[in-house]
């Protein structure tokens, strides 16, 4: 077991605020462990930045078991850096003694800088809200697991609902496609009987809300399903392009959807 320590050098992006220009700076770290966390790391760096009376550098993070999805990072130019999990699930382990570790926030247009590492990512929220849900009321868990569902079905839909929405997807998307994410979230419903009352219409207003968004067209390079940290499976992608295509040839609905903003 090693028991010494490690140095770093970390080049990270530094942003005051939104409309300020941001550039990378770079830090010097040494005694790191090996067995610690990447936002652990970051934490001791923040310490010595305070130790200075420097500015901390702002990173989002939440629950550090990798089932929030908060902690949005982009690492030696893979999102969540060189395995597929979430960064806080990273270890130090993962890179060699003296490496140069370059730090940035995700880059798409959608996920506006707030500030560092820290980026706006409420455009998920808006495709949730467009059509991500079902009206049918299925009383309590009991109640609702009376519906009988093949247990193939139940287990495809349960992997499409097991996306945390990072937008790791979006981040390593040359451009910079949310797809993968909003098919997981059609899929998972599409899939179940609960999910059919809004089935065309929650194709339809989730794939007008992305576009709306700003974000790019599917390059089909399957780089969002590589870097996912559930696995989602680029299979979602075909089923919301068929439920879309569905959807438009077939939809009654006469409303013309407005984006939300």
């Amino acid at each position: 077991m090693e028991h010494t320590g490690r140095s770093y050098t970390i080049k990270v992006w530094r942003q005051k605020n939104a409309q300020a220009q941001g550039s990378i700076q770079t830090y010097p770290l040494k005694d790191i462990s090996p067995d610690m966390s990447f936002l652990e790391m970051l934490d001791i760096l923040n310490e010595q930045l305070l130790q200075k009376g420097e500015d901390p550098i702002a990173f989002d993070h939440d629950c550090r078991e990798g089932i929030c999805g908060m902690c949005s990072l982009f690492i030696n130019g893979r999102a969540h850096g060189p395995l597929t999990t979430t960064t806080c699930q990273l270890h130090m382990r993962s890179f060699e003694n003296n490496e140069t570790i370059f730090i940035e926030p995700w880059r798409a247009k959608p996920f506006p800088v707030i500030k560092d590492l820290v980026v706006d990512r409420t455009a998920f929220d808006r495709i949730i809200q467009a059509g991500g849900y079902v009206t049918v009321r299925t009383g309590s868990a009991p109640d609702a697991n009376e519906i009988l569902i093949p247990k193939a079905i139940a287990d495809e839909a349960m992997d499409a609902a097991s996306c945390i929405g990072c937008g790791a997807c979006v981040a390593a998307c040359k451009n910079a496609s949310a797809m993968l994410f909003v098919s997981a979230k059609v899929s998972q419903l599409a899939l179940l009987p609960q999910g059919q009352s809004e089935r065309k219409q929650r194709a339809e207003r989730m794939v007008a809300q992305m576009d709306a968004e700003g974000f790019g067209a599917c390059t089909n390079t399957g780089a969002c399903a590589a870097e996912c940290p559930k696995q989602i499976s680029l299979v979602n992608i075909a089923r919301l392009n068929r439920e879309y295509l569905s959807a438009k040839i077939s939809s009654d609905n006469v409303e013309e959807y407005v984006p939300i903003k």
